[in-house]
């Protein structure tokens, strides 16, 4: 396993990477897949356009033992988590007095697309974590008869705090309502299952945890729900018989491929296809398990230290990969741009400094963070 990780994770010896509920850095193989899939269209062009046809059935059924999908064909491959969300927001019907419930912390791409709904008269729900011990029963307090969906983060994006979705889930089963997740943050990093949590979408970009580049995300859609969205975009993919261009007439590809309206990120998906391969190889429980030991030990040290505050939950069950955390007495925008220089690569995020090792971090570089933070002097 250490022979893998060294073999797969080339970073300078001058950074030090806790960014990765950020942009993470690409594993050589998925390095190899791009460099050899640009020289094939260098040297043939599309010659092995059905051998890419191929990969790209791949990710799918990589993306579906990510998440335990029931099918591939349950699988759409999206250009980001926003797209995602505005196929749902806008693939609805919606009418007057309907609402959405979520929570204030929210990235903007799971706030903004609800709010640009009010034209329709669809109100947008947020609960206050910040009052409130359980979040989960904040949510459901704003839920009535009026309420068509829940959509919500997986692990929010600043705080860190993990969602009980499991609950969330069967809460929106027993009363008809749709349960919508952003899983942004645990796809690649957690254990993730939309059949137990009884998700109907659930979206995520691959260049966070999944190690993958920006613009392609995976859209999950249970079949039920899928048939509940209008489609907004049209094209010769999103068809049944796609591929078939003498055909005149058409219908709605019957999986979530009527989401994919024209041609494919091709480079895209070798790129996502290679990172999605390696957390495979390695299990995503080993994964989970190195990520979830690398935020306790942080946890661990932070505790130790007066001088220093967690904004993340401790509480089991409540954090995944995420610590967020400031220095009492310090600004955390100067503390951050320190760090930055040092090349640490973390982010600033509710008043403090968000850290998102991935599995493969070495232990010593959590110390060494928490060394530089103590010794900082504005």
């Amino acid at each position: 396993m250490d022979k893998l990780i060294s073999n797969e994770f080339n970073l300078r010896n001058d950074i030090i990477y806790f960014n990765h509920a950020g942009v993470s850095p690409w594993p050589s193989r998925t390095v190899k897949a791009v460099q050899e899939f640009a020289d094939e269209n260098m040297t043939q062009g599309s010659l092995r356009y059905p051998e890419w046809l191929g990969v790209e059935a791949e990710l799918r059924k990589q993306a579906q033992k990510l998440i335990n999908a029931p099918s591939p064909l349950d699988i759409a491959l999206l250009k980001n988590t926003s797209e995602a969300l505005s196929v749902v927001a806008y693939g609805l019907e919606w009418k007057k007095g309907d609402n959405i419930v979520s929570c204030s912390q929210e990235f903007p791409s799971n706030r903004i697309v609800w709010e640009s709904l009010a034209e329709k008269g669809v109100e947008f729900r947020e609960a206050d974590f910040k009052i409130s011990d359980n979040p989960e029963d904040a949510l459901f307090s704003l839920v009535n008869n009026n309420t068509r969906l829940i959509t919500i983060s997986s692990v929010q994006f600043s705080t860190g705090l993990k969602m009980d979705l499991q609950r969330i889930g069967e809460f929106c089963k027993k009363r008809g309502i749709l349960f919508c997740v952003d899983a942004i943050q645990s796809l690649g990093a957690m254990q993730f299952d939309v059949q137990q949590i009884h998700a109907d979408f659930v979206m995520a970009d691959g260049h966070k945890w999944m190690l993958g580049p920006e613009g392609l995300a995976v859209f999950y859609s249970n079949p039920d729900a899928r048939d509940r969205l209008h489609l907004n975009q049209y094209g010769w993919h999103m068809v049944e018989a796609a591929g078939d261009f003498d055909r005149r007439d058409w219908s709605i590809a019957k999986s979530a491929r009527r989401f994919e309206c024209g041609s494919s990120n091709m480079l895209s998906i070798y790129a996502l296809n290679a990172s999605l391969s390696l957390l495979l190889d390695i299990g995503m429980d080993h994964v989970e398990k190195e990520i979830l030991s690398r935020s306790k030990y942080l946890f661990d040290k932070i505790k130790t230290r007066p001088e220093l505050e967690l904004i993340t939950s401790t509480s089991q069950g409540r954090y995944a990969g995420i610590v967020t955390f400031r220095r009492r007495g310090v600004d955390s925008a100067l503390l951050y741009q320190n760090l930055m220089q040092k090349k640490i690569l973390c982010a600033h995020r509710s008043g403090g400094i968000r850290l998102s090792p991935h599995f493969y971090t070495p232990y010593e570089q959590l110390d060494h963070v928490i060394d530089l933070v103590m010794r900082y002097t504005a």
